[in-house]
């Protein structure tokens, strides 16, 4: 049966280490002078959301028109990174064994769904070789568009493209560890896998009702058949 699985990457797939954070202090600091007086809270939203949170305790009349520039040094500043990443950062249990399991999947088509714009994406899942099991050219970004609640249809219209794929939203999992992993499901009408991984616990992620929910994804098998039955 053909499926098509949209991986979130922090949280899900790995934890960057707190470079992710950091980035958005030194690309704000290079443009405005400053960095941010305090972190927002990042998990489940795009970097374009997040870089425009905190310009708004900056006293610009416009916020818009700094954001490609800071969207180009958050690039540049995790690109630089990549070492500490690897060294750093982690793969979560059953990642890469399940990415790779599903890669061989003649049925299935695997990507990311994710708030990173699309550099930074490459750089975390390549910097622990996980890209070699993702169709990241199909795969939807922060840069695609700054609403999370928008990125499954931009995914599954570039598989569509590039494969000549189409899905029943039945045949679609988005793959998560936060509520607005779940929104951006359920606003294309698709199913979602929550995992409990990342910032919000098992029992606040099991109170939204998802499709399915596990505490992480160490039991392969089971992910497997959930996911490509």
């Amino acid at each position: 049966m053909p499926r098509l699985i949209l991986w979130d990457i922090d949280g899900t797939l790995v934890r960057a280490g707190d470079v992710g954070a950091v980035i958005f202090d030194v690309a704000i600091e290079k443009r405005l002078g400053r960095p941010p007086s305090s972190r927002v809270l990042m998990s489940g939203k795009t970097d374009p959301q997040i870089v425009l949170e905190y310009l708004s305790e900056f006293d610009l009349r416009d916020a818009h028109t700094e954001l490609p520039a800071i969207l180009e040094d958050l690039a540049t500043e995790l690109a630089a990174r990549a070492p500490v990443i690897s060294a750093h950062g982690t793969v979560l249990p059953g990642v890469a064994e399940l990415l790779q399991r599903l890669d061989a999947d003649e049925d299935v088509v695997q990507t990311v769904l994710t708030g990173n714009i699309a550099p930074n994406a490459m750089v975390k899942v390549g910097a622990f070789g996980l890209d070699r099991w993702l169709n990241l050219e199909m795969g939807a970004y922060g840069s695609d568009h700054a609403d999370r609640n928008e990125l499954v249809p931009i995914a599954m219209a570039k598989v569509e493209q590039a494969r000549g794929l189409s899905y029943k939203p039945d045949d679609v999992w988005v793959v998560g560890d936060a509520p607005n992993d779940l929104a951006c499901a359920r606003a294309a009408g698709v199913r979602c896998l929550l995992v409990a991984t990342g910032r919000p616990t098992f029992d606040e992620l099991e109170a939204l009702h998802p499709d399915a929910i596990r505490h992480n994804l160490s039991d392969v098998d089971d992910i497997y058949g959930l996911l490509a039955p």
